[in-house]
């Protein structure tokens, strides 16, 4: 399959950590402008699943979720600030424990997700920060994923809000160990600075479009307010999917990164 990259990229293969076995490709998509400015620097948005955020060639379904082209689109017409763009690819067979803070006792599995913190906070983002011109402060960086990436955004989200305040949580696997992050949101004893955008489709199914409910009333308890520091969407006819996912980006990107006035 060809690839379908769009705009300025670096590749840096097979990431090794110090936390991890499994190493991690990270792409690297810079905005318009990059190269013209050398004093710039641009915010941040690092991605889970990056086999899937850019380019059919690498994805696991041969689709994908257009991340490039539409962030191109929209900085290129002025509708959000330019920002770099981190996909870091999953591990594969490990991708289930990596992504999941606690393990589900059910399916005996998971429960690596600190160990992938560790690795993203202490070693992925010290190295985007040096090899490229970053704003570093949690202000500027965001963090998204879908299904259990969008449950380690929004656990990881909780967990460093010094160091990531603005979330991408699409259709979140809320259910993981009945359902645990609805329960770290309840047992927060002050709300983080978290701008968040959380989604589920449709077509995913009842349950999970009642955990999505449950997560966005928890959060609200907790003060976020639907509209200025939280989005929250029923993408009508969205399923568990690329397809879906590339639909909402839009929405997501103008959410977590409008143009600063």
């Amino acid at each position: 399959m060809e690839h379908t990259l769009t705009g300025d990229f670096r590749r840096h293969p097979r990431f090794r950590s110090r936390f991890l076995p499994s190493e991690h490709t990270l792409m690297v998509y810079r905005p318009p402008g990059y190269r013209d400015d050398r004093t710039r620097r641009f915010p941040v948005l690092y991605l889970q699943d990056g086999q899937n955020v850019f380019d059919r060639a690498t994805s696991a379904t041969g689709e994908e979720w257009s991340v490039d082209e539409t962030a191109q689109r929209l900085i290129e017409t002025g509708a959000i600030e330019p920002i770099i763009i981190v996909g870091i690819y999953h591990a594969g067979h490990g991708r289930i424990d990596e992504y999941t803070p606690t393990p589900d006792p059910k399916r005996n599995m998971g429960g690596k997700g600190d160990g992938y913190a560790r690795m993203l906070v202490q070693e992925i983002k010290p190295f985007i920060d040096r090899r490229y011109r970053t704003l570093r402060s949690a202000a500027n960086t965001g963090l998204g994923g879908s299904s259990l990436g969008g449950l380690l955004t929004l656990h990881l989200g909780l967990r460093f809000p010094t160091v990531f305040t603005r979330l991408a949580v699409m259709s979140p696997s809320v259910w993981w160990d009945d359902r645990a992050i609805v329960r770290d949101v309840e047992a927060l004893t002050a709300k983080p600075p978290l701008r968040i955008w959380l989604d589920a489709g449709t077509n995913e199914g009842e349950e999970v479009t009642r955990d999505s409910r449950l997560l966005r009333d928890a959060l609200i308890r907790k003060g976020w307010v639907e509209g200025q520091d939280l989005a929250y969407l029923e993408a009508e006819g969205g399923g568990h999917n690329e397809q879906s996912w590339a639909t909402r980006v839009e929405g997501v990107l103008r959410f977590l990164f409008p143009v600063r006035t």
